[in-house]
């Protein structure tokens, strides 16, 4: 029997598996080809049959000659039916080789093969948040938090670029514009130059926001797209070092002339994987913070363990432990259809200076959650992914307009949707 079944709009763009055919072909009692009417006025559904390592989608009425209905109401009782098996299908889970693992924050892998390629990105979620048993209204309820285009290509062998843009996001002076840089690489070197990832260590930060619930106090205030460029070297097949200047995160109205300086190691080595970083950050004119991000990830078969140490200092205040964050994730991955997760997170600040503007002097705060995804379509240009998150919050935020305070309870759930829409090859 399937493995699974889910229904989404016919006129959705959508690329047939390329075993389809063959899977087709295989199965007794399917139609050999689809027969979808582009033209049709209507929207009906299509079917996907996930099928050991094939997609076959199906419309009602090829579903129906399968059933083979002998009277007209039949055809009623086929799609009260079909939507019930649609819904339960969120119990099974397609075909699986590998864990998966969620995306960095930029993981555009230069392109070799294509002039132009172009996706498109949404997440919609349900929120519930409550504050001391209150419930927080302005974070509560149906949001759109993400709808994203991104463009990838090659112009020449060896220069590629990159565009990530927020449709959700202001345009003004570049806000809505996550990442959009020109890369060249040749020998081991990468140069690059636009608007960046700010180049600092952890996989929390690292990680695409797309993919990330309930974070830390850190994760929810620092500015991590800027302009600037970065040079890039592999000093061996398992370690990168990059060293990148760009505007400071804390850059302010009317003055673009501060700046940051990040040095930042990549490693792989057998079941350990590293991104540390050392910055230094322009915070006022003339005046600079400091940080040591330590992300370290712990590979052990089916389960991982992400764990960042960050440590921040500035002059006349001490250097170690007293303005820091703590961030642990562990995951489980039976097969790529499923992760869950338990996640803690510990920001603090006790120098008494202002010198931090991401967490502010005074804080001493705690979150513990845990969550779920489940991905009932995932392929090389498609995915659809179901989560659902539950995250305490608990401590002092030195900063107390800040959404992150004492006692709050963060409930989330909804869907994420990534589609390939064009890809044009080069000859």
């Amino acid at each position: 029997m399937p493995h699974l079944s889910v229904a989404i709009p016919e006129c959705s763009t959508f690329r047939h598996d390329r075993h389809e055919k063959d899977v087709r072909n295989s199965l007794p009692g399917l139609p050999q080809e689809p027969s979808v009417n582009h033209n049709a006025s209507h929207t009906t559904f299509l079917f996907l049959i996930f099928w050991q390592d094939g997609i076959i989608p199906l419309n009602l009425q090829q579903i129906s000659k399968i059933l083979k209905p002998t009277h007209p109401d039949n055809m009623k009782a086929t799609r009260v039916l079909l939507s019930v098996i649609s819904t339960m299908a969120c119990f099974g889970t397609p075909h699986a080789e590998e864990p998966y693992n969620p995306a960095p924050q930029d993981d555009s892998a230069p392109v070799t093969n294509e002039i132009v390629r172009l996706d498109a990105e949404m997440r919609l979620d349900y929120d519930y948040v409550s504050q001391d048993s209150h419930t927080y209204k302005p974070g509560t309820g149906f949001q759109g938090k993400y709808l994203m285009l991104r463009v990838d290509g090659m112009i020449v062998p060896g220069l590629t670029y990159s565009w990530r843009q927020r449709l959700n996001k202001t345009t003004a002076d570049f806000n809505g514009t996550d990442w959009a840089y020109l890369n060249y690489a040749v020998n081991g070197w990468n140069l690059s130059a636009g608007k960046e990832v700010v180049a600092i260590g952890g996989y929390e930060y690292d990680r695409a926001p797309m993919d990330l619930y309930g974070c830390s106090v850190f994760w929810n205030n620092i500015p991590c797209f800027k302009f600037g460029a970065s040079v890039g070297y592999d000093i061996t097949k398992s370690d990168r070092l990059t060293f990148q200047v760009t505007e400071s995160p804390f850059v302010q109205p009317g003055n673009h002339d501060m700046y940051g300086y990040n040095l930042r190691w990549n490693g792989r080595h057998g079941f350990f994987e590293s991104i540390y970083s050392a910055n230094l950050m322009e915070y006022a004119e003339n005046r600079y913070i400091s940080y040591l991000a330590l992300g370290n990830k712990f590979y052990m078969d089916k389960v991982w363990l992400e764990l960042d140490l960050m440590n921040r200092a500035a002059s006349h205040q001490t250097f170690f432990f007293k303005d820091c964050s703590l961030m642990a994730e562990l995951s489980y991955s039976p097969d790529d259809a499923w992760r869950i997760y338990g996640k803690y997170t510990y920001d603090v600040n006790r120098t008494g200076t202002g010198a931090d503007l991401v967490v502010a002097d005074g804080t001493d705060m705690n979150m513990i959650g845990a969550g779920m995804e489940f991905f009932p379509l995932r392929s090389l240009r498609h995915r659809l992914r179901l989560h659902a998150g539950c995250f305490y919050y608990w401590g002092k935020n030195g900063n107390p307009d800040n959404f992150l305070q004492d006692k709050t309870l963060y409930v989330s759930a909804g869907l994420t949707w990534d589609m390939n829409i064009l890809n044009i090859k080069r000859k």
